[in-house]
């Protein structure tokens, strides 16, 4: 009989994969290489690496099991191909990547419905694992949704979406900061849970002081003001590495904007639309926020402002024993809470979803886009990697943390203590900010 613990885990690995290949459903053999650039991968190397992870971990390494393709360690194994010989490999074919993965799908999903599978669980070698390779492939998910942003595809259509309304505008058009106590607090996840990520262990004190947080993510106009004020051009605006960036780039406003004499416009997926007022500004590197900051006398939190704002219960007074899950409380996302789980296709409005506020006022800590914060990735003190070694370690140092997700990440994955990380030029990620008094 199959263990029911693992039940959830194996219908939602059905239900990953289904999201995987409607992704990338409308497109052909050309469009799934694409260009040689190095923020993507070719779409085909994607897909075929989703599986093959799937397959390592679930099947070889925890069961000893043979490979399903015997070269598949020499085209699919991101720890050992450098990302830009990538599309040099002797590549499966679209229909024969998607093959692959349907095999190694069945394959996982055959092992862990049969008896011995009651055995792994006990150990909760099985659950870890199961969770790993889910997570994993939500995170390709989302890649692959800013891949088709980068190469200018069409926004990817699903089949099946949960329809729902978004609660109406109910926040001040200006709804200014929410005032953060401070106080002593447990930064990132306990190790009392299935699942952690190596680079959220261990939870540990740390003291905050009383800090003001914007309620919500820098909008379009807000950053509008600063590019119409030559912030682009302001070196003073600029640290000396940001700077190096923009020249290098000869950026003068955020990577899909587009000005026609009169008004901004932006690229989302193949189409050219009219800005939006308070939607947040998204596709803006960690510079560019720095640099805004600057000129509007302001800074980016800490991750450990951030995670404060998100998860601390100030109406308790007791900011360790009472730590949020999300902004809201412990109770799961909701299409009301957070824009999650790809519902509206894109960000909203930063004045929607009233129902996923902290304890402070601050609206979509959890979703829309992701905030950059002004740390650096760095290990937690105690730090130990997890089995998959190459997830956290390799990247620390010269990356910078992101918070809460964004609007195709899933809600399964997402929680306040998530952190996410990119190297600070990268303006493909689906990221924006919020930001602190000074």
């Amino acid at each position: 009989m199959l263990t029911a613990n693992l039940t959830p885990l194996l219908e939602s690995l059905r239900e990953a994969r289904s999201r995987t290949l409607a992704l990338v459903d409308d497109l052909d053999d050309e469009q799934m290489i694409g260009p040689r650039l190095d923020i993507v991968n070719p779409l085909r190397w994607e897909i075929g690496h989703v599986a093959w992870f799937q397959e390592y971990w679930l099947l070889r390494h925890l069961l000893g099991r043979s490979p399903t393709l015997s070269t598949g360690d020499s085209l699919f194994d991101s720890a050992r191909i450098a990302h830009d010989t990538r599309w040099d490999l002797p590549l499966l074919s679209k229909a024969e990547t998607i093959a692959y993965a349907g095999r190694i799908l069945d394959r996982v999903l055959e092992e862990y419905q049969h008896d011995d599978a009651e055995s792994l669980a006990g150990d909760g070698d099985a659950t870890y694992f199961l969770s790993l390779s889910l997570f994993h492939e939500d995170m390709h998910a989302e890649a692959i949704a800013y891949t088709r942003q980068t190469l200018g595809y069409a926004a990817p259509v699903f089949t099946q979406r949960l329809a729902h309304e978004i609660p109406g505008e109910n926040l001040a058009e200006k709804p200014g900061d929410a005032f953060i106590p401070g106080g002593t607090f447990l930064l990132g996840s306990a190790n009392d849970q299935p699942f952690v990520f190596d680079n959220e262990r261990d939870a540990h004190e740390v003291q905050i002081a009383p800090f003001a947080i914007s309620r919500t993510a820098v909008t379009n106009t807000e950053f509008a003001a600063f590019v119409d004020d030559n912030g682009y051009q302001r070196r003073e605006l600029w640290s000396q590495a940001g700077w190096r960036w923009r020249e290098s780039n000869t950026a003068e406003h955020p990577v899909y904007w587009q000005f026609d004499g009169s008004k901004w416009w932006r690229r989302i997926f193949d189409k050219v639309v009219p800005m939006e007022d308070f939607l947040p500004v998204v596709h803006v590197n960690w510079y560019e926020a720095e640099a805004f900051c600057r000129w509007a006398h302001r800074r980016l939190p800490t991750e450990a402002e951030w995670e404060f704002a998100a998860a601390a219960d100030p109406t308790t007074g007791d900011t360790i024993s009472t730590k949020r899950t999300f902004p809201w409380g412990n109770e799961p996302p909701t299409p009301r809470r957070a824009n999650l789980d790809w519902q509206n296709m894109g960000p909203v409005d930063v004045r929607l979803l009233a129902e996923g506020d902290n304890a402070r006022g601050c609206r979509q800590m959890i979703g829309n886009v992701w905030e950059w914060t002004a740390s650096d990735f760095l290990p937690y003190p105690g730090f130990v990697a997890g089995p998959y070694k190459e997830y956290s370690a390799p990247w620390f140092g010269d990356h910078k943390v992101l918070r809460g997700g964004c609007w195709t990440t899933r809600s399964r994955l997402i929680h306040n203590a998530y952190r996410n990380f990119y190297k600070p030029d990268r303006r493909d990620v689906w990221a924006g900010f919020r930001t602190c008094a000074l």
